[in-house]
């Protein structure tokens, strides 16, 4: 049977019991998703200090003056008042099933950890049957709750069901002054609950800050990149190809992916500084003026300055500064040479000199891979590291790394927005 008259008493117990679940409830705590209240406990208690039908009485008593006051909507109330009536019965009959408290007459140890095993089942039965409640009603996804909502919160309540067992063990001597530590247990919970919960809404608003603020930071880039697109499609173009083959070059010296990432979006904003050129200059079809090749020269400069802005792209920003510059020192903006000159620099450079003379909408007549590849040996350790040079042969060599100007499709996935997005809202990248 669920209920016994002896599972009534003592009636102080469920006096006791049931004042400490209605004020625990009155005085919840509230966080963003989900409340917070020590009533719990109490209905553990009474499972196990009473019966089944002494915790569902609690159960429906504690909820129902507490959607009353706050005057919760039928649905809710009802959706409430058949879990809180459902798991503590079904929590007593199980511990009764198991022995009960006549388990604490023959072996006190199972009997604390049947309480605290009751603790867990029921506490899990709680959560996942209010969750699938909601989820029907309001549609909010099941699988994400238990995720995001209950499983950080387990060494808490972990720790607040040994507690419980521990209050239950105590109880022996039918003392009920010792259920008067269930109001120092219960606050315990409610804190340590609360402070879990705000821990993780924090974290949740401070990732969904910065990634809005990724989404803004990368979303202006790529929007600068697709007008620089519409103003003068060549350089788009030519931009996204030495970003596709400078990630094949750090992919085969063994950079790490990270590395590989920061020297792709680096290739890819390389020319951004070109948005300074007048017409004149960007669709110029003669030689160009000692005024106009200083305006040219800037673009590493105005690039790295605009790139800069970003946080965390700082690498970034410096790669682009030194794109031009040259092994003998004879490059620009600052002179460096050799190991001066950031790797990842160097590898931007030979890509962009390859993609300069092969490409069909070019600067220039375009030539053959092969005339390139005989080019690239010339200037190699003058303007051109010659192990990057070596290395970008090899690859030529040995298969077809291509890029086709001519196809958008080409364009749109070397600059992949939501996965720039993605990675400036993780930790920030490291330099090359």
């Amino acid at each position: 049977m669920l209920s016994k008259a002896e599972d009534w008493r003592p009636l102080p117990l469920v006096i006791l019991l049931l004042v400490v679940a209605v004020v625990s409830e009155a005085f919840k705590l509230r966080t963003q998703r989900i409340t917070i209240s020590a009533a719990f406990l109490s209905l553990v208690l009474a499972m196990t200090l009473l019966g089944p039908a002494p915790a569902a009485l609690l159960g429906l008593m504690s909820k129902g003056v507490s959607d009353l006051a706050r005057r919760v909507p039928l649905r809710h109330a009802l959706v409430n008042a058949s879990t809180y009536a459902f798991f503590p019965l079904l929590g007593g009959a199980v511990f009764e099933l198991v022995g009960g408290p006549a388990l604490l007459d023959t072996d006190p140890a199972t009997y604390i950890l049947a309480v605290f095993a009751l603790f867990l089942a029921t506490n899990v039965l709680n959560f996942v049957l209010i969750a699938v409640d909601v989820a029907l009603i309001d549609g909010a996804p099941l699988l994400w709750g238990i995720r995001n909502v209950y499983v950080p919160l387990l060494p808490i309540e972990f720790a607040t069901g040994l507690l419980t067992a521990g209050v239950a063990y105590a109880y022996q001597g039918r003392n009920l002054a010792v259920v008067g530590l269930l109001a120092v247990v219960g606050l315990v919970f409610q804190y340590l609950l609360r402070t879990a919960l705000n821990s993780i809404e924090r974290k949740e608003q401070l990732e969904g800050r910065t990634r809005q603020l990724a989404a803004l930071q990368v979303g202006l880039l790529g929007t600068v990149l697709q007008t620089l697109s519409l103003r003068d499609k060549m350089t788009a173009r030519h931009s996204a190809a030495v970003a596709r083959y400078s990630r094949e070059i750090a992919q085969e010296m063994g950079l790490s992916d990270r590395e590989q990432d920061v020297v792709h979006t680096a290739a890819l904003l390389h020319d951004i500084g070109k948005f300074i050129f007048p017409d004149s200059i960007l669709f110029a079809e003669t030689k160009l003026t000692p005024a106009d090749l200083e305006i040219v020269r800037r673009h590493p400069e105005q690039g790295a300055r605009l790139v800069r802005r970003m946080e965390g792209y700082g690498p970034v920003a410096e790669i682009i500064l030194a794109h031009h510059e040259r092994i003998d020192g004879n490059g620009y903006p600052n002179g460096l040479v050799g190991e001066q000159i950031p790797l990842a620099a160097k590898i931007i450079s030979v890509a962009d000199t390859y993609d300069v003379m092969t490409a069909r909408d070019s600067y220039r007549q375009p030539v053959s891979s092969r005339e390139a590849i005989a080019e690239l040996r010339r200037v190699s350790g003058a303007q051109l590291d010659h192990d990057v040079v070596e290395v970008f042969i090899g690859l030529l060599e040995r298969r077809s790394v291509t890029f086709r100007h001519a196809d958008d499709a080409d364009f749109e996935r070397e600059l992949n927005l939501e996965r720039r997005v993605r990675d400036y809202a993780a930790p920030r990248v490291a330099a090359a």
